[in-house]
């Protein structure tokens, strides 16, 4: 199966609630997963640019999510929203302020 669209996602973490944060962040990329997703990775940067955007006592995250078109992403995203474990997610406290994430749906450009 290849992958040809990812979605990415940015967002700082607060270092004090990394642990929650990758406990959060195995259980969605799980039922991602179990529901269709192709991957699942999420990446701790240790090399910040200028203006990645995590303050003060903030890691910035990157979470990338492969499928195989926009359309089985469409698909399977409205599947994992939909899902009750992940509703009850939504319901807790964010280890992260979720206003401060950015996220995108890229198609493939270049594969050599």
């Amino acid at each position: 199966m290849a992958a040809n669209y990812v979605d990415v996602y940015l967002l700082p973490v607060p270092e004090d609630n990394m642990d929650a944060y990758v406990r959060q962040a195995t259980a969605f990329g799980t039922i991602a997963k179990e529901l269709g997703a192709i991957s699942y990775r999420e990446f701790r940067n240790d090399d910040p640019g200028e203006g990645m955007g995590a303050g003060d006592g903030e890691v910035m995250t990157t979470a990338i999510v492969e499928f195989e078109s926009r359309g089985h992403r469409d698909d399977v995203m409205s599947k994992v929203m939909e899902d009750p474990r992940v509703k009850e997610q939504m319901k807790g406290d964010d280890p992260a302020d979720m206003s401060k994430m950015r996220y995108g749906g890229f198609e493939l450009l270049v594969d050599p």
